[in-house]
């Protein structure tokens, strides 16, 4: 039985096949998103409740542990970590990779619902949910500054119409808003004007909220017209408070201005945000955009940076709208830079075919099964769901050297049968009936080596799963081509050689000398077996023993030109001094001749996230790598040296994995937990650990 003879003598139905591979596969190509690693997102949802006023103590007990319970019921949960301060209360919580973070959702709903009775009934709004992992580093920071605008009204922009917006872009899990100046009105009263007039503090609070009050009025009807009435009862400025009447005494008005003072200010004035570059650094709007969890990021950030155009036409002129960092951009410049190796090997692989086989015609014809191996894969990885990725495109790399192979064993055989003498179609026909059954085990055992990753499993599985498809694949699509685009090509295009060129005569006597060299070093070894033996050996045993000693880790750190720095100072610190800090610290980052962009926050936003007010975050945008003659480490330690004489302030530094592992954003890549029902012991042992930790020479 011969595989390949259909193909052979119906060279338009082989031909029509392999152009239905091409076209699939480059349509399946344009379709194929881009990405930096396959989807490997463990799904992760982050619950928010806040209680106003309640102490981290009650948060915890009376919030969080009534939810808590009710979340340990829901299946696939991994692990599960609460956040409690000042009057808000954050779980995250982390599910397996089995489970779809779509259908995770309504167990967390149905969770939240059961544990409503038990919650406190002074909670102004029930806890909510998004689908979103704290740990994960944005994948789009925008900074909105003005030299014109108060910062109240800067905020609006950003807050309402541009984050709003960017919300609805599908994949974007939040929007955080550090340096959020939110307009309100604070009301400061003296004591002293309160008491010497017998008024209480809640009689001012009652006298603000009645005059501040937004009620429907009604309609009035007439015989052919129907009016609505229309009347604002909320007071908007700082300046309408004044005249607010608090009491009557001695039948005159207390007036609010009379005991005290409205001022125009913000919600939260213990929080704030900058941007700068070489040249400038000004208070800023910073929005942080985060992806859900298995979102294309290039994809995201591509529909959000369609919207910056929108946004400028909305945006009056003294406002301006900087793009401090972009993820999407180093992951096209990833991919890219593998996509170019891939064309490297494709003519490298190609350039050798040519060396050995020595005739122009003899090497196209496996050097086509190349593009169609590659390009049919595509096509699979479309319909599979995958991305064009690093892994991916290492996959088809590798896969070049392999899916050549089958052509080249199939065309050797036919022309073996040419050189005999036989015309191109009756050698194809024998030559492919040959060695057909050849090129099938071939392909099934190169194939076979693969399939033992399909069925590994947690993160490793699935980041290498997509690796191990795609080069099973590639290969099984090159075994097909082997056996039928091979030989019909060979049916027709191969002649008899009657004469060869100078280029064949040169290459042969080079060819000849290297099978002498050979011969001789193969007598040599055959000659002293004993010696080769104990030399294998010795490799054997330093292979394993390099093995144990060589640094390990889970995935190689990459070069993103982006550093997370988080700021601390000490317990008790206030807000001003920690703005004083801060300028200190984004003053050596603007000088730094390596970094290009950056933004700084305290306060709100992510600072609580991180710990408390003492807490401080910076972003920084480096310069491209190949402007910069050190890495993203070799700045670390440049920055850190700068850092260090800043009295006051610790400053952690670290370049963000390409995958996160866990829901909890850290100061740095490594992070212990103490575990107790008991607090006292918690403050107790920390210490200590902390103590031994220092003592330890690899920290």
């Amino acid at each position: 039985m011969n595989i390949s003879e259909p193909f052979i003598r119906r060279r338009v139905t082989t031909i029509l096949v392999m152009l239905g591979i091409l076209l699939f596969g480059i349509v399946g190509y344009r379709a194929l998103p881009v990405s930096d690693l396959p989807n490997v997102d463990f799904p992760t949802i982050q619950v928010s409740a806040g209680l106003p006023g309640a102490n981290a103590d009650t948060m915890a007990s009376a919030v969080a542990t009534p939810l808590e319970r009710q979340f340990t019921t829901i299946a696939g949960l991994d692990n599960m970590t609460s956040s409690s301060t000042l009057g808000s209360t954050a779980i995250t919580l982390q599910f397996n990779l089995s489970r779809n973070i779509n259908d995770v959702a309504p167990d967390i709903q149905a969770a939240i619902s059961q544990a409503t009775p038990l919650l406190p009934p002074g909670m102004p709004s029930p806890p909510t949910f998004r689908k979103v992992n704290p740990a994960d580093a944005p994948i789009l920071y925008l900074a909105l500054t003005s030299t014109t605008l108060p910062l109240y009204e800067l905020n609006e922009y950003a807050d309402t119409l541009m984050a709003q917006r960017i919300s609805m872009v599908p994949g974007v899990a939040q929007v955080g808003v550090f340096g959020s100046q939110q307009y309100a009105v604070r009301v400061q009263v003296n004591p002293d004007a309160l008491a010497s007039r017998g008024i209480g503090i809640d009689a001012v609070e009652n006298a603000i909220r009645e005059a501040n009050v937004n009620l429907p009025l009604g309609t009035l009807n007439g015989p052919s017209r129907a009016f609505i009435i229309q009347a604002s009862g909320q007071l908007t400025r700082a300046e309408a408070y004044r005249e607010i009447i608090v009491a009557y005494r001695n039948g005159m008005p207390v007036r609010l201005k009379d005991i005290g003072r409205a001022l125009d200010s913000v919600v939260d004035d213990k929080t704030a945000a900058w941007y700068g570059n070489k040249l400038l650094m000004e208070r800023s709007i910073v929005l942080a955009i985060q992806r859900q969890p298995g979102a294309n990021t290039v994809a995201v950030a591509g529909q959000i940076q369609g919207l910056m155009s929108y946004f400028q036409k909305l945006l009056p002129p003294s406002v301006k709208l900087h793009v401090v960092f972009d993820r999407s951009t180093t992951i096209r410049r990833s991919v890219n830079d593998v996509k170019l190796t891939v064309y490297i090997a494709l003519a490298l692989v190609i350039l050798v075919i040519f060396l050995f086989l020595r005739s122009l015609s003899a090497t196209v014809i496996p050097s086509l099964a190349l593009p169609l191996c590659i390009v049919g894969t595509f096509a699979f990885m479309y319909l599979a769901g995958y991305t064009v990725d690093t892994l991916s495109l290492m996959a088809i790399t590798l896969a070049i050297g392999f899916v050549v192979d089958d052509a080249i064993v199939m065309l050797e055989n036919i022309v073996r049968h040419v050189e005999r003498g036989e015309r191109p179609m009756e050698a194809a026909l024998k030559g492919s009936q040959e060695i057909g059954f050849t090129i099938v085990s071939m392909t099934i055992s190169l194939a076979a080596v693969f399939i033992p990753i399909l069925f590994m499993g947690g993160i490793i599985g699935r980041l290498f799963r997509e690796f191990s498809v795609v080069i099973v694949v590639a290969i099984l699509i090159s075994g097909f081509i082997s056996l039928s685009l091979t030989p019909m090509l060979c049916s027709r295009f191969l002649k008899p050689v009657h004469s060869h060129s100078r280029f064949y005569a040169a290459s042969e006597r080079v060819f000849d000398w290297m099978l002498r060299h050979y011969d001789r070093s193969l007598r040599w070894v055959f000659a002293r077996r004993f010696a080769v033996l104990l030399v294998s050996f010795a490799v054997l045993i330093a292979t394993g023993y390099l093995f144990v000693i060589i640094p390990k880790g889970f995935i190689p750190d990459e070069d993103n030109d982006q550093i997370l720095a988080v700021t601390e100072a000490p317990q008790g610190t206030s807000f001003d001094q920690m703005v004083r800090f801060q300028k200190v610290l984004a003053g050596v980052v603007q000088k730094d001749p390596y970094v290009q962009q950056f933004n700084s926050s305290i306060g709100g936003g992510g600072a609580s996230s991180l710990g408390g007010a003492n807490f401080g975050r910076m972003f920084l945008r480096l310069k491209p790598r190949n402007e910069r003659p050190l890495d993203v480490y070799g700045v670390i330690r440049e920055l850190q040296r700068k850092f260090n004489p800043v009295p006051g302030m610790r400053v952690f530094m670290q370049n963000p994995p390409m995958i996160r592992i866990g829901g909890q954003l850290t100061k740095s890549q490594y992070q212990f937990a103490l575990q107790s029902p008991n607090l006292d012991e918690l403050y107790r042992f920390a210490p200590m650990l902390e103590a031994r930790m220092r003592g330890m020479r690899e920290l």
